[in-house]
């Protein structure tokens, strides 16, 4: 199976990628991890997209499309894929059906994970991230052991810049503007899956799976 997951940051999109994953034994692929890991190891690509993310903008179109042509290459996608986090704008959903097109494949199904702007602002707030691993905890849904200290590494936890209060109602505003067309699109194809994303990831993941049940 080929699917994308649709939704603001927030939703969950990860969290339910990989339970998918581990189902439908398909590779998740999430831009925003590769993003992430980029700015960690502060490899040039992670410098050119942090700035971009630390304003709450979206990385550019000709950036993201580059990452997932080069990981849709890769020997474990030939039998299907989880699109996390991409495609975001008509660009890239037109250079993922060019891609795609090119290797005879099409895509099964984009399931969108909704959940109230209010509910996304509580969720992201709350995050805070190890300065040396990366791992990530929230001060309310999943707390470390002892207050600002990673249990895995020991390193100190912060709140990301993007993960302000400010900055995240500007990436929810430029999500919503630049990514509602991509939406209609799978709504014309009829391939769009609206699932509730709030409550328990258990939940969730019960709900996305009564979607897909034909195929999974």
């Amino acid at each position: 199976m080929r699917i994308i997951l649709l939704g603001p940051p927030g939703a969950g999109k990860g969290t339910q990628a990989k339970l998918l994953e581990e189902r439908l034994r398909i590779p998740q692929i999430s831009t925003g991890d590769i993003l992430r890991s980029a700015i960690q190891k502060r490899s040039a690509l992670g410098k050119q997209a942090r700035q971009y993310m630390d304003r709450g903008d979206l990385v550019p179109d000709e950036v993201m499309i580059g990452i997932v042509e080069k990981r849709l290459a890769a020997a474990d996608c030939q039998n299907g894929f989880l699109l996390d986090g991409f495609p975001r704008t008509v660009p890239q959903m037109q250079a993922l059906e060019r891609i795609l097109e090119e290797r005879g494949q099409t895509i099964d199904g984009a399931v969108s994970i909704e959940v109230p702007r209010d509910e996304l602002v509580h969720r992201l707030s709350g995050r805070r991230t190890c300065r040396e691993c990366g791992k990530m905890y929230h001060t309310e849904f999943e707390p470390p052991t002892r207050t600002g200290i990673c249990d895995r590494c020991g390193g100190e936890l912060y709140q990301r810049v993007d993960d302000s209060a400010d900055t995240i109602n500007a990436r929810l505003d430029v999500y919503e503007r630049q990514t509602a067309p991509t939406y209609d699109y799978f709504r014309r194809k009829r391939s769009l899956h609206a699932v509730d994303g709030t409550g328990e990831a258990e939940a969730v993941y019960a709900r996305i799976l009564e979607q897909l049940r034909p195929a999974a």
